[in-house]
């Protein structure tokens, strides 16, 4: 097989999962798309030193080192529209989930990435330490500083009701989930 083959057939087979590791990078269709491209096209430049072996990791670590140097491209800012978007699925969980995004977006990219490729990716310490180019013991620390501000954010907390009391208590959402997933992993 061709090198030209070799790359066409990694990108048929593994594009799905690495354009999902976009999204949930730049939680942006369009945005993801772009640097799944990018991260491709250096790949392709790449691809007769990284052939042969199992290219996924390296494409990966590619996808994450592209996507921390756009933090300048990328804007915050709100777009103003006339009316309000429909939601998609039933109100509550489309909510949990826009919740959950936006925890995720509070968090530093590095942090991000971390949770990103632990959970979402579920891939191993040493793996995730190694596509960040950094040690085991730095994506135990990022994961954990992490899911300490996942605890806090104001986007994670539910109201609890308590019969006769008109006033509702404030608790963490999910936080025993949080410490659970942590160390469990």
């Amino acid at each position: 097989m061709t090198g030209v083959d070799s790359f066409d057939a990694f990108v048929l087979a593994r594009s799905g999962r690495l354009l999902r590791t976009a999204y949930l990078l730049t939680q942006d269709h369009a945005l993801a798309e772009d640097l799944l491209q990018t991260a491709l096209a250096k790949a392709w430049f790449a691809w007769s030193r990284i052939d042969g072996g199992d290219p996924e990791p390296y494409v990966r670590k590619v996808l994450v080192n592209t996507y921390s140097t756009w933090w300048r491209r990328r804007w915050n800012g709100e777009q103003p529209t006339e009316e309000l978007p429909e939601s998609a699925g039933p109100e509550g969980l489309a909510a949990e989930r826009t919740d959950l995004w936006r925890a995720l977006q509070q968090l530093p990219r590095r942090q991000r990435a971390v949770v990103v490729l632990r959970y979402y990716e579920d891939l191993s310490e040493a793996e995730t330490a190694r596509i960040l180019g950094c040690s085991a013991g730095t994506v135990k620390s990022q994961t954990s500083k992490a899911f300490a501000k996942l605890r806090l954010d104001p986007n994670l907390v539910e109201p609890i009701h308590r019969p006769g009391d008109a006033s509702a208590v404030r608790t963490p959402a999910r936080s025993a989930d949080l410490a659970d997933e942590e160390t469990s992993r």
